[in-house]
C-alpha cells in the first residue's frame, strides 16, 4: 500500500536524483567527448549525426525540467525514446558501464526510473504548469 502522507516526497526524491542523471548523462557528450566526437559516434552506431545536437540538447534542457519539477512527467515521458534508442545502442556491450562502450544497465535504469515518474507524477515543491504549485500539496501531505 502506499502512504500518501508521503509519497509526494518519494516523488519529489525520485523527480531531482532522476533529472540529475539525465543532466549527467548529457554532460559528457559535451565535456569528455565533445559534441563532434558524438556526432562521429552517433554516425558510427548508424543514427543521423545531426541528432547528436537534438538529443543531447533534449538530455540537458529534459533533465533540468525534470529537476524543477515544470512538466516534469510529460518530459520523461518524452525522453523515453531518446534512452530506447541508448539502451539498443548499448545493449551488445553486455551489463555494466565499464564494458567496451559502455554497458546497457544505466539506460535501462533511466527508462524504468522515467517511467515511475511518469505514473507518479513530480511530487512537491515541482514549479508545475508555472506555479508552484508543490507547495499546496504540503499542508495536504500531512493531514
Amino acid at each position: 500500500m502506499i502512504d500518501t502522507r508521503y509519497a509526494p516526497y518519494a516523488a519529489l526524491l525520485l523527480r531531482l536524483g532522476l533529472g540529475t542523471m539525465w543532466i549527467a548523462h548529457a554532460l559528457p557528450k559535451v565535456l569528455v567527448f565533445t559534441l563532434p566526437g558524438t556526432v562521429a559516434f552517433f554516425e558510427k552506431v548508424g543514427f543521423w549525426g545531426p541528432l547528436a545536437y537534438v538529443v543531447v540538447a533534449a538530455e540537458l534542457l529534459g533533465g533540468l525540467a525534470i529537476l524543477t519539477g515544470f512538466f516534469g512527467r510529460y518530459v520523461s515521458a518524452a525522453l523515453l525514446p531518446i534512452m530506447a534508442g541508448a539502451l539498443m545502442t548499448h545493449l551488445p556491450n553486455g551489463w555494466v558501464f565499464s564494458a567496451a562502450g559502455g554497458g546497457w544497465e544505466y539506460p535501462a535504469f533511466l527508462i524504468l526510473a522515467s517511467a515511475v515518474h511518469v505514473l507518479l507524477g513530480d511530487g512537491v515543491y515541482a514549479l508545475g504548469r508555472g506555479t508552484f504549485a508543490g507547495f499546496a500539496q504540503v499542508g495536504r501531505a500531512h493531514s
